[in-house]
């Protein structure tokens, strides 16, 4: 990720430097900026003090988790619509581009507590 980073810097630098740009017609328009990821304000991220529920988090619920992008949360929730509510944290490894290095990464960051109305009466 840095290569590439250093790669477009560098690229950019040498492009604003370079005399052919310098030399453009007034009448061109300038050039569009263009829009990266970085640009986005980052969402909240997961954390061990507040865990994500994998049975009732949404899809940008999801993707606050580590190395959880868009399609891999679209995934847990699609599995989650075939197979029912997660009963323990280790499903998640049947879940297609979540393998155990993966789950190593989400497993202090997520759980899949009940809802307090699905709790039987004598716990709290």
């Amino acid at each position: 990720m840095r290569r590439i980073l250093f790669a477009i810097a560098t690229f950019l630098l040498a492009t604003t430097a370079s005399p052919v740009l310098s030399q453009t017609p007034k009448s061109e328009a300038p050039p569009k900026a263009v829009k990266t990821t970085a640009s986005r304000a980052p969402a909240a991220k997961a954390t061990a003090s507040s865990p994500v529920n994998i049975n009732s988090a949404s899809v940008a619920q999801l993707q606050t988790l580590p190395g959880i992008g868009a399609s891999t949360a679209q995934r847990i929730v699609d599995y989650r619509q075939k197979n029912g509510a997660f009963k323990k944290i280790e499903e998640l490894m049947n879940v297609k581009g979540i393998g155990e290095k993966s789950f190593l990464k989400l497993k202090p960051v997520v759980t899949v507590g009940a809802d307090k109305g699905d709790r039987p009466a004598g716990e709290k």
